[in-house]
């Protein structure tokens, strides 16, 4: 019998052994108890306890974190600033510079087994992802979901993340990447601006790099002059959950994952502006079988 991953006669490799990518939907969450939760994922998939890869999907309350390296001195706000606001900033074991998170904006954290996953888990066998590809599925996923709402997006070259126009004379950031990879599984992730007041970026140097542009999905889209686009609008949860309805199976696809888990259903806040957008997106049937994001499936007559 021939090994998943060999070449067969015909040139093509035998297929690997699916693995699964659950996705959870949290909604709004405290930094904190998302921070414990990966934490808790990550060493049960690392003890092979935990059969599945994860992906949690959420918004946070206005939060700074800084990665295990980074510079305070590219916090700009003033201390009491901040704790008039109530935004903490919490040092973290993730790589990268200083991050802002908070209302309209898509935070994923993947748990995802790198090396060979413990002598418990399910997909013990399945070949290893490298942690450049691993970087590169979270980029381009971050990416599709941008397309999604019509907006071309990609990375930058030697710079972390997701970008529009990123070669171009006015590159704008519009997602933020850092991971940790500890025992052979990652945790931390990304987060992609959608309907985030972009004013926050002034409290820092987004990514310990000053004069930054930062940019969300509602910003690109009435810069765009797409329909029902509007540069300024209110930060929702609703916009957060659409996005993570795209980003999930775009992550699977770019894994080569299955997909499974929360099916979410978003009804109102289409981003984009079709009066008559179905409006739900599921990340599965309840058997496993992925379903496509609806962002542009409309009712049919």
């Amino acid at each position: 019998m021939e090994e998943p991953g060999t070449p067969r006669a015909d040139g093509r490799a035998v297929r690997l052994r699916s693995r699964t990518l659950r996705a959870r939907w949290l909604g709004r969450i405290g930094y904190r108890d998302a921070w414990a939760l990966q934490r808790a994922l990550a060493a049960a998939r690392a003890d092979g306890t935990l059969d599945e890869d994860q992906l949690l999907l959420m918004e946070h309350d206005a939060v700074l974190t800084l990665g295990r390296n980074a510079d305070v001195g590219h916090v700009i706000a003033p201390e009491p600033l901040l704790r008039e606001r109530g935004i903490e900033p919490i040092r973290v074991e993730r790589g990268g510079e200083v991050t802002y998170h908070g209302p309209g904006q898509l935070v994923a954290y993947p748990i995802v087994a790198l090396a060979a996953p413990g002598a418990g888990s399910a997909n013990r066998g399945s070949r290893p992802l490298g942690v450049r590809p691993f970087v590169e599925a979270l980029e381009g996923a971050m990416a599709d979901t941008c397309a999604a709402a019509g907006i071309a997006a990609g990375p930058r070259p030697g710079q972390p993340g997701c970008w529009v126009d990123a070669t171009g004379p006015l590159p704008r950031k519009i997602g933020a990447l850092g991971i940790r990879v500890a025992r052979g599984v990652s945790f931390h992730g990304i987060a992609l601006n959608v309907t985030t007041n972009l004013a926050d970026f002034d409290l820092i140097d987004p990514c310990g790099t000053p004069g930054l542009r930062s940019t969300s999905l509602a910003r690109e889209r009435a810069r765009a002059g797409l329909p029902g686009a509007d540069a300024d609008e209110a930060p929702t949860t609703a916009s957060v959950a659409q996005a993570a309805a795209a980003f999930a199976p775009a992550l699977a696809r770019r894994l080569g994952f299955e997909l499974a888990g929360d099916r979410l259903v978003v009804k109102s806040d289409h981003l984009c502006g079709e009066d008559a957008c179905v409006g739900c997106a599921g990340f599965s049937d309840g058997d496993g079988r992925d379903r496509d994001s609806c962002w542009h499936l409309h009712h049919r007559k």
